[in-house]
């Protein structure tokens, strides 16, 4: 939920010379000077709560518990949106050697667990990541002077760990950064986690619009320290530099939600829904000789069992955004790549290295390239 707040802050960061004291040490830290995207960029961003230890005591913060807010934000190099794809939390998933978990439970294993699952899930290459901790919700509302929202039922639960006492009633809140924590955690209702989602994307909303009134560009170098002294980050200057200079053109926020349906307590992700929403909305420009864009076909003619899909996870690692598996016939003794563009294929090749190239062979109806693995399938795969 409150990672959601960085957008809000780098948008008006984007704007604004370092004029006050306050930003000084974050600005000198992760400043760079804006430069446009050169390609599509992807970046994991996640609010992570406090770890426990003994009765509701917070442990140090180590940014290792678990994520209440898990999205990818998108930019391109010449489209002035920003496009971000909510992961909700209880969405249930296989974590690589520790099974099947909610996917805010990777973040117990580091940021990098974090990244693989998302990648996993989705299919889209991450570049770098920001994580930020609870505080950042709390001091960033409260150095924004609070914010404003519309209230659309009866709130109420307590949550002791959190010594969260959450009561609100229907219509306009002005909210602090203790009241903002409580309203943004709330999954109590019908729609649990998924209208929680909701209730984040109106409050970046809101929270946007405040920032960027006469009035609220005072407050701008106090979010921003406050941002800065609650964030751990893998993003260089170089990755700054360029979300500044996207965000230097006021871009729209296009939010998306990670399709799927409740299952218990879980919610269930729908891969064939992900993988149409990400190939339209999330997949790399179609750039000339580069097939990761591309819809791949993998075919496994005569590869040991399970070959397409340790071949699927390495290709969604090195960026490909729409790969498939299945089994059918072909040629039984050597791997074949199918296609009609060359350019793509050899460069696809030189990522697998190995493979035949056939143009204008018979590949699976609608993909853009099929590999067909055979008995040559190189060991060091599986």
């Amino acid at each position: 939920m409150f990672a959601n707040v960085i957008l809000v802050v780098l948008l008006v960061l984007a704007g604004l010379t370092a004029w006050s004291a306050p930003a000084v040490p974050t600005l000198t830290k992760y400043a760079a000077l804006p430069k446009a995207p050169e390609t599509t960029r992807t970046f994991l961003v996640a609010g992570v709560s406090p770890r426990y230890v003994g009765y509701h005591q917070a442990a140090p913060e180590d940014y290792t518990g678990l994520t209440d807010t898990i999205m990818l934000v998108q930019l391109r190099a010449n489209e002035p949106t920003i496009r971000m794809l909510n992961v909700p939390r209880d969405t249930w998933v296989e974590l690589p050697e520790r099974g099947m978990s909610k996917i805010n439970a990777a973040s117990n294993f580091g940021p990098d667990e974090l990244v693989n699952a998302v990648r996993n899930l989705t299919g889209v290459s991450v570049d770098g990541y920001v994580l930020l901790s609870l505080n950042a919700l709390r001091e960033v509302t409260d150095a924004a002077g609070g914010v404003t929202v519309d209230v659309k039922e009866p709130m109420k639960y307590t949550d002791t760990a959190a010594k969260l006492y959450i009561d609100f009633q229907p219509g306009r809140q002005h909210l602090d950064g203790r009241q903002a924590e409580a309203y943004l955690r709330f999954r109590y209702d019908r729609l649990g986690d998924i209208g929680r989602v909701g209730r984040q994307q109106e409050f970046v909303g809101a929270l946007q619009r405040q920032l960027l009134s006469p009035l609220g560009l005072l407050h701008v170098p106090n979010v921003v320290a406050a941002l800065g002294s609650n964030v751990r980050t893998s993003l260089s200057r170089e990755d700054v530099a360029e979300v500044f200079g996207a965000l230097l053109r006021r871009p729209t926020l296009e939010p998306h939600l990670l399709p799927g349906h409740f299952g218990g307590m879980v919610w269930i992700p729908e891969d064939d829904k992900i993988q149409t929403l990400v190939h339209d909305k999330f997949a790399l420009e179609a750039v000339a000789g580069d097939p990761r864009a591309l819809k791949i076909a993998i075919v496994n003619v005569s590869a040991p069992a399970g070959s397409a899909r340790r071949l699927q996870e390495k290709l969604q690692g090195l960026g490909y955004v729409n790969v498939t598996i299945g089994n059918g016939d072909g040629d039984r003794n050597r791997t074949t790549l199918l296609t009609t563009d060359k350019k793509a294929a050899e460069r696809l090749r030189d990522d697998l290295g190995y493979g035949r190239i056939v143009l204008g062979g018979v590949g699976e109806a609608g993909a853009d390239l099929t590999i067909r693995l055979a008995a040559d399938f190189p060991q060091s795969q599986n």
